[in-house]
């Protein structure tokens, strides 16, 4: 081989070693420098901890890749109903009830949210707790909010989260793990709701919901009743073609908040639940099931649920999955 072909093809090698070298770890990253100069002058950490911190830290193509597709936007109802409306899941959510009975029961009297809610949630999020998640927090974190421009300033302030609950938990920063998007525990709690709605519902000074499923229970029936959860009331109803009239498409919306009211239904012609007060706040949503249109009245408590999770399809499954638990449940 000539020399200038053996230059060559060194030349070549050391151009592709850059960034991975580059992506190897945060210490050197313009955004991460001056994260931790932040973190050091607002909430008084450590600089040379820090440092070490982000030299351990790396950024995940794979986390870049799962958040450019995420299920809810790639699937429609009647392919993302699949992954969660299974005879497994619900047989494990009644497991998980028959285990967890007395702290279910305790959270449904404290905040008024249903136990076969509670578990849908964490059943829809971790299988009861079976998969938390395997990334390591602050690579999910940093390579989001470093590397990942259309939500840098959500993830930045994730990162900040999860080095303040970690300095006020005792937790070791490196050693958490969680979902591609920073999630924790079996409810998947990003680092931000972790500190605000986790609760210590055992009593032990400590709330724990990355092992512990007692203040799980608790943490997420406080994010629910933080939200304006209404003890009592319904999440949804299924209406068929037949009760919407001819105006209902003025009904739909796209937006998770519903802008109309039952009496707007009732004005349009459309049959709903004689229970439902003309006052409720509703909306009409249309999925795409398996064997065709599906119209939904969804209620407050449906918009509740989608303040977990900002989607129609994962609020729809956990409703589903938690009328199944509540059908084993009887």
């Amino acid at each position: 081989m000539c020399i200038r072909k053996l230059v060559l093809l060194l030349s070549l090698s050391v151009s592709q070693l850059l960034p991975a070298l580059a992506s190897a770890n945060y210490a050197d990253h313009e955004k991460a420098i001056g994260f931790i100069d932040k973190m050091v002058s607002e909430h008084g950490f450590n600089k040379n901890e820090l440092q070490q911190t982000f030299a351990q830290a790396s950024r995940k193509e794979s986390i870049l890749e799962a958040i450019a597709r995420p299920a809810e936007k790639r699937l429609e109802w009647k392919g993302y109903r699949k992954i969660f409306l299974t005879e497994d899941r619900i047989k494990k959510g009644l497991a998980f009830i028959e285990k967890n009975k007395a702290s279910l029961e305790k959270a449904e009297r404290e905040y008024g949210v249903p136990v076969h809610v509670i578990a849908a949630i964490i059943g829809v999020e971790t299988r009861y707790g079976r998969h938390k998640g395997n990334y390591r927090v602050v690579d999910a974190l940093a390579t989001l909010a470093f590397d990942y421009p259309p939500r840098s300033k959500f993830f930045t302030k994730e990162l900040e989260h999860v080095f303040l609950l970690s300095r006020e938990q005792g937790f070791d920063a490196l050693a958490l793990k969680g979902s591609y998007a920073g999630a924790m525990g079996y409810g998947q709690f990003i680092p931000s709701s972790y500190r605000h709605y986790a609760v210590d519902f055992d009593g032990d000074k400590v709330a724990d919901i990355l092992d512990n499923p007692i203040d799980a229970v608790g943490s997420v029936a406080n994010y629910f009743k933080m939200h304006r959860w209404t003890e009592g009331k319904p999440v949804a109803y299924r209406l068929s073609k037949s009760d919407l009239g001819e105006n209902y498409e003025k009904l739909v919306q796209n937006k998770l908040k519903p802008t109309h009211t039952i009496k707007d239904f009732h004005e349009l012609g459309v049959k709903v639940p004689q229970n439902l007060d003309d006052s409720m706040d509703a909306r009409l949503l249309v999925l795409q099931g398996a064997e065709g249109e599906e119209y939904w009245l969804t209620l407050g408590n449906f918009y509740v649920i989608t303040r977990y999770n900002h989607s129609s399809l994962y609020a729809m499954a956990v409703f589903q999955l938690s009328e199944e638990l509540k059908k084993g449940l009887n």
